[in-house]
């Protein structure tokens, strides 16, 4: 059995018009949708703010501007039956190509999996609705307006 590890992740969220750009993701244990900001791990030797650009890349072969570090959130949870843990620095970035705002969805891909982002309004993340990973996140960027 592999040894349990703290994972360091880099996310960015796109905010425009109340809006902030998350992936639709599902855990079948939980029988749970969630959604999560796009980016992912940060390599050994990689600072934080270049992999969140790196993986925005890779996922949407979009070009990241204007990114600037929002702060720190520590996530402990369960995804399909398995613990994790993570370290995760959240950024707020700009779209190189404008177009990109006026989309419902974004078409993704991380490694073979393919996946849909989308458009979600803030105020859509509250009690009884599928949640925003990682936890605080919400509280993070409304402070941070």
């Amino acid at each position: 059995m592999k040894k349990p590890r703290i994972r360091p992740l880099a996310l960015c969220v796109f905010q425009h018009d109340g809006r902030i750009l998350v992936s639709e993701n599902f855990d079948p244990t939980k029988r749970e949708t969630f959604y999560r900001p796009l980016g992912g791990g940060i390599e050994f030797g990689e600072r934080g703010i270049d992999a969140a650009t790196r993986e925005i890349h890779e996922e949407l072969a979009a070009v990241v501007h204007d990114l600037a570090y929002l702060g720190t959130l520590e996530n402990i949870f369960t995804f399909n039956g398995k613990p994790g843990h993570e370290i995760v620095l959240i950024y707020d970035g700009s779209f190189g190509d404008p177009s990109m705002y006026g989309r419902k969805n974004l078409s993704g891909r991380e490694g073979s999996h393919a996946f849909k982002a989308v458009w979600k309004h803030l105020s859509d993340f509250v009690p009884g609705h599928p949640p925003l990973y990682p936890d605080g996140l919400v509280d993070l960027l409304l402070s941070s307006r």
